[in-house]
């Protein structure tokens, strides 16, 4: 069974489809498999394919790569255009100005700025969503998430293919935020850096300037191959790592596997992981501090994500799922699924987070 790395919150959902009207929202979810009640679960995840497939399929219905959220229309195709123009450049910083250039011209309400000077580069955002007049105006509560969803959706979008053309994921040193801190600020840290810093004057992120000098490290075959998997290689670009953290995903999501040896009640632990890391438990542990993360966290998310993935599968009970997972007990899992999702696994199931179902 081929399980995805990440889930996305269910947050990135809601706001993806706030502005289309009843019936097109109803046609997209049920596109990308995702159940309409998901939208009221507070913390429920979706897997990353299937946020990929609804940003495709909302982008079939507007001919808009950008969710509608600009007052020009970035049109279908307009992404595979500019990856071909970025791919072509010699350098990682001329790339990412063709990049920046790309996206102002496609959209009115949304730029990015290269700042490059000394030992950190920054890509600063200028948004003017909801400044001006125009068709499609917003309700306060609106315009506040359509600038902040515009704001993830445009990072997304730069720092994936920012990580793209260096051939190698591109630590961010910091992401200043210009919007108060949401309820889902942890996947800012997951997915960008574990310093992120809100109600900043703009949105930015900081990173390594000597990242700008490389070649671009971008083939035929693997430009393909970045676009055959797009949306998803774009968001899960600067999301998959050669650090500690992601070494330790990748051996949690094998240990967690179907198939896999049985574990114990306690399902993997620190040391066992260590072990097969090759480094003592204290060591493994100050490298995932280092990266922003630690242990239980990164347990419960790889859990988490594998539960999510599972449970969309109907032919493999609850009971079996928890047994996979490392869980000596139903009610241990139904405890675990809840604490993550809000949601008895149940109900998640069914397609109605947070009420109570009567079974798997």
């Amino acid at each position: 069974m081929a399980v995805p790395a990440h889930t996305v919150s269910i947050a990135f959902v809601r706001s993806a489809v706030r502005a289309l009207a009843p019936q097109v929202r109803a046609r997209v979810l049920c596109q990308a498999g995702i159940a309409d009640e998901a939208l009221r679960g507070p913390d429920a995840r979706v897997p990353a394919t299937a946020f990929g497939a609804l940003w495709m399929a909302v982008a079939r219905e507007l001919d808009d790569e950008f969710f509608g959220l600009d007052r020009r229309r970035m049109k279908v195709g307009s992404f595979v255009l500019l990856c071909h123009a970025v791919a072509a450049q010699p350098t990682v910083e001329r790339a990412l100005r063709m990049a920046l250039r790309g996206f102002a011209l496609g959209l009115d309400d949304m730029a990015a700025t290269l700042v490059a000077g000394g030992r950190e580069a920054r890509v600063e955002i200028d948004n003017r969503i909801g400044d001006r007049p125009g068709p499609g105006v917003l309700d306060p509560a609106g315009r506040a998430d359509a600038r902040r969803f515009a704001d993830e959706t445009l990072l997304v979008m730069v720092h994936g293919l920012l990580c793209w053309v260096a051939g190698r994921r591109v630590p961010l040193l910091r992401l200043d935020w210009a919007h108060p801190q949401p309820a889902h600020a942890d996947e800012y840290r997951r997915m960008f850096s574990a310093d992120v810093r809100f109600d900043r004057p703009a949105t930015a992120i900081a990173f390594d300037a000597g990242v700008l000098q490389a070649p671009v490290s971008v083939s035929e075959a693997s430009l393909k191959a970045f676009l055959r998997d797009a949306p998803q290689s774009v968001f899960l670009k600067q999301v998959a790592s050669g650090g500690w953290a992601e070494r330790a995903r990748r051996h949690l999501r094998r240990a967690l596997s179907p198939g896999a040896a049985p574990l114990g009640a306690e399902g993997p632990t620190l040391d066992q992981l260590a072990a097969r890391l090759g480094v003592s438990a204290a060591t493994l542990r100050r490298r995932l501090d280092g990266e922003g993360t630690h242990w239980q966290q990164l347990k419960d998310e790889v859990r988490r994500d594998l539960a999510i993935q599972h449970l969309a599968d109907r032919r493999i009970s609850v009971e079996q799922v928890a047994a996979w997972l490392g869980f000596n007990d139903g009610p241990s899992f139904h405890r675990a699924f809840r604490k993550w999702t809000g949601s008895a696994p149940g109900a998640y199931r069914s397609g109605r987070p947070g009420r109570a179902a009567p079974g798997p």
